[in-house]
């Protein structure tokens, strides 16, 4: 927008998550990015909006059985199994790390119990320097994953369980594989969640027809990239219209016109996950081309787009008289 003395002023592009305060609203998705080392020399990690790295749980786990990745026509599938070396390793080895690379940090956590999560949660938050810590109660590769985002009262239970052992703020990550995903959103929200993720990939598999077999060694695993964006704006649609925290929109986010897709249908940031396979730049090229778009729409501000779809007026137009012709 011009300023008084002629020039151009940048669009604000910093965001409120509830008591999460960011700096821009692109994130990496956890499982997508690793721990933030591999991609250290490739992209400025300092200019993120956030970092949410690879779920974390209170033990380690081998994940599941190869294969673990399939390619698919407009995206990907995986069965990884929330394979990590659990939360003792990451505190000993890739948080310090994380916390001096200069972007937030999310801490993506997930447990087979509320007992687990609330546990975990109260670990973490002895740990200075964490920005937030996002719930994934919404893995589908793993026994009882998608348990507690598939049942909106234990997502309530859950977030109100770590909203009482954690100081900093929480993110609930929700499952589209569910009949109503805004009542799980009013769960969260009941809860205490400070926003809501949204979406986890959805169920799918692979199959070798010529030898009979599933591809997939854990047979179904999560879609994720291109094919299920317009699922994630509706489940976007659907959450905005239902609760009031912020929203973190997430699914085949690939460009720009993707990212304000999101902002408009009602998502106050976005987590970039799959396109950083093909593309390991694509959150600072959005980075770079986010400025022009939200200024394309006259606005000073990202806050100021955020919901403002405009959606079809309902026909008032009554039943069409009977015929009186003799």
């Amino acid at each position: 927008m011009p300023s008084p003395s002629g020039t151009t002023t940048p669009p604000d592009l910093a965001v409120a998550l509830g008591r999460l305060r960011l700096p821009n609203p692109i994130l990496v998705a956890s499982g997508t990015f690793g721990y933030g080392r591999e991609m250290a020399g490739i992209v400025d990690l300092a200019r993120l909006g956030g970092i949410v790295p690879k779920t974390i749980t209170p033990l380690p786990r081998q994940g599941n059985v190869p294969w673990r990745t399939v390619e698919t026509a407009a995206g990907l599938l995986n069965s990884i199994g929330l394979d990590n070396d659990g939360v003792d390793a990451f505190l000993a080895n890739q948080l310090p790390w994380l916390l001096r690379c200069g972007a937030p940090v999310v801490v993506s956590i997930a447990a087979a119990t509320i007992d687990e999560f609330v546990t975990l949660a109260a670990r973490l938050d002895e740990v200075p320097g964490i920005a937030a810590v996002e719930l994934n109660v919404s893995c589908p590769n793993v026994s009882h994953g998608v348990d507690m985002g598939s049942d909106a009262e234990l997502c309530r239970r859950v977030v109100a369980g770590v909203r009482g052992a954690t100081s900093r703020p929480v993110l609930a990550k929700l499952t589209p594989n569910v009949t109503d995903i805004a009542a799980i959103a009013r769960g969260a929200q009941d809860g205490g969640a400070d926003a809501v993720t949204v979406i986890n990939t959805c169920q799918g598999m692979a199959v070798d027809w010529r030898r009979r077999r599933p591809l997939l060694g854990n047979v179904i695993g999560g879609l994720s990239g291109p094919a299920i964006k317009p699922i994630a704006l509706r489940c976007v649609h659907q959450i905005r219209r239902a609760v009031d925290i912020p929203i973190v929109g997430v699914g085949g986010i690939m460009t720009i016109d993707d990212c304000m897709e999101f902002f408009v249908t009602g998502a106050s940031a976005v987590q970039i996950g799959t396109a950083s396979f093909a593309e390991p730049v694509v959150s600072a090229r959005l980075l770079d081309e986010l400025p022009a778009a939200v200024a394309a729409l006259g606005a000073s501000s990202l806050g100021e787009i955020v919901g403002t779809l405009h959606l079809p007026v309902p026909s008032t137009c009554s039943p069409a008289s009977p015929s009186h012709a003799s």
